[in-house]
Parts: structure tokens; sequence; C-alpha cells
């Protein structure tokens, strides 16, 4: 048997590959923190790496990808932020608020509440997940809209998020905290909606 085909040589691969995974999440922790979210590229965080570009998009599928690894979030917060936007303004508000809450909910280290929490001491984290909620997020958002007062409502709802976020996973306030994921998508999606497409005073 050929040492590609033995066992000790899978081993062998899958440590190497292992080590170039993690050698990119340490790079891309560094450029991220140094540049932001905006100012750190596929093609440089691979060059600092020592890698081909196609390796970051092979171990991590998009930036977003990348930055959800190096955030500790949840492998489908890239895929599901892109199924908030797929539908267009029509029924996104519920699709936002059960993206938040099962995405969090389903973290073990609830990366976003720990963010929340610690805010204070971690504020390079804390500013580089805000920059990133801005670009992906809340960017996206005020795009679609695409109306004067797109930035207020989508702040509105920034606050509606980051109320839901302290109450059930900081705070655990009741019955927010042990309300089901389809409680808060029905109770808290219309007004999310609202926020971003009904008529404000």
């Amino acid at each position: 048997m050929t040492e590609h085909g033995s066992p000790s040589g899978r081993r062998g691969r899958w440590r190497s590959g292992e080590q170039s995974r993690q050698r990119i999440l340490d790079t891309a922790r560094s450029l991220f923190r140094q540049h932001g979210y905006g100012g750190t590229t596929v093609r440089a965080v691979a060059a600092a790496a020592g890698v081909d570009p196609a390796m970051v998009f092979y171990f991590f599928g998009t930036k977003q990808g990348l930055f959800a690894a190096v955030a500790d979030m949840s492998a489908d917060f890239p895929p599901a932020v892109d199924e908030v936007f797929a539908g267009g303004l029509d029924g996104v508000g519920e699709r936002i608020i059960r993206t938040l809450v099962e995405l969090v909910d389903k973290s073990d280290r609830a990366p976003l509440a720990t963010i929340t929490r610690f805010a204070p001491t971690h504020d390079q984290s804390e500013a580089l997940l805000r920059e990133f909620i801005d670009r992906e997020i809340s960017g996206r958002l005020r795009a679609l809209l695409d109306t004067p007062d797109a930035a207020m409502r989508v702040a509105m709802v920034n606050v509606q998020l980051l109320g839901i976020t302290v109450a059930r996973y900081v705070l655990r306030i009741e019955p927010i905290a042990s309300a089901s994921a389809d409680e808060l998508v029905t109770r808290f999606g219309a007004l999310v909606q609202h926020c971003l497409t009904g008529e404000l005073p």
C-alpha cells in the first residue's frame, strides 16, 4: 500500500489541514482586530497565513464564515443571514427575530450575549462585532428599504434585537427568557416589521 493511501498518510493530511485552519483563524483574528471587518480581505488573511485564498474559502466558505469562526459564532450564522434577506421586505421582521433567537439559543457559549455582557472589558471584540453587524445586516437592511428614514428604521430594529438579547440571555427576564422561539417570532417579528415598513410617527 502506498503512503498516500495509508491510514498514517490520512492522519498526516488531517493534522496538516487542522494546522492550516488554525493558522488561518489566528491570522484572521489578528487582522480583523487591526484593520476591522471592512478593512480585512480574504486575500490578505491568506497571504499573511501563508496559504492560498482557495484554502480559506475551503474551510470557511465566505468572509462572513471566517468572521463567524473568529468570533466563535455558530457556523450557520452566514447562511442564516443571507436567508434573512432572500425574501425581500415581505416577512423580514419574523426572519430577523427567528435567526437571532435560534442561532443564539443553540450556541453553548452564546457569543452575542457574552459580548453584550462584557463589552466594557472586551471593547475590541464589541467594536468588531458591531462593524460586522452594521455592514452585513444593518447596511443591507438600509439598502433594502432605500427610504429617507431608513437609518432610523434600522436603528429601531437594532434596539429591539439588543433588548431581546439582554433580556433573554444576560438578565434572564421572564417571560422573555423562557419563551419559545416561535412565541418571540410571533410577538417581536410584527414589531420589527412595523419598524421597517409600517407608518411611523
